[in-house]
């Protein structure tokens, strides 16, 4: 008990950043815009984190997602605004998926040959995690089902890569999430069906 208590003060910024992250993927499953407040707020929090444990492809994508949930608040919030409903749930268009398997080589060839470039030990898995989180949070802010599943991949291996750099909250956090991916599919899966767009 006292090792959990001291981790905590330790370790608070990552025991906040933790909890905020499970408010954020029941916000996610709820379709709440409110996800997108704390998805703005949670990355100042973990930038700071990653960056003294030295995984700075997760660090950078911090930034990235600070940007991306005041982009996807503005999209949420617009498509709103303009339609008078919620932007909908939509499978990802095939014209744009071999794009964004294109995107996502050309990513994960320049961030694992920057990140080679400095103290990682761990380019090539950071940089593949990286890139999985900057297509999913993306797809995330147009509401493609697919998502989730990208969100697997990028949750399973960056639960690795924290247990490897001790970052044991995150990889609580981060593990769950893998598990929740599959649960959030099915979840998304069942509204586009009870509203006809499957």
């Amino acid at each position: 008990m006292n090792e959990v208590y001291n981790y905590i003060v330790q370790n608070w910024m990552d025991v906040l950043g933790t909890t905020l992250g499970l408010a954020y993927i029941y916000l996610e499953f709820k379709e709440n815009v409110w996800m997108w407040v704390i998805g703005s707020i949670m990355p100042v929090i973990y930038f700071f984190v990653l960056f003294d444990k030295g995984v700075y492809g997760d660090c950078a994508t911090e930034v990235y997602a600070f940007g991306a949930g005041l982009y996807g608040l503005w999209v949420w919030l617009s498509g709103k605004k303009r339609t008078g409903k919620d932007v909908p749930i939509t499978r990802t268009p095939k014209k744009l998926k071999p794009m964004l398997w294109l995107a996502a080589l050309v990513l994960w060839i320049v961030i694992s040959t920057i990140l080679r470039h400095t103290d990682s030990t761990v380019a090539y898995l950071d940089a593949l995690s990286t890139t999985f989180y900057l297509i999913a949070l993306w797809m995330l802010a147009k509401k493609y089902i697919e998502q989730w599943w990208v969100w697997f991949a990028c949750d399973a291996i960056s639960t690795g890569l924290y247990i490897y750099k001790g970052v044991y909250g995150r990889a609580f956090l981060y593990g769950l999430y893998t598990l929740l991916a599959v649960y959030g599919y099915y979840v998304w899966r069942k509204k586009m069906v009870t509203n006809d767009q499957i």
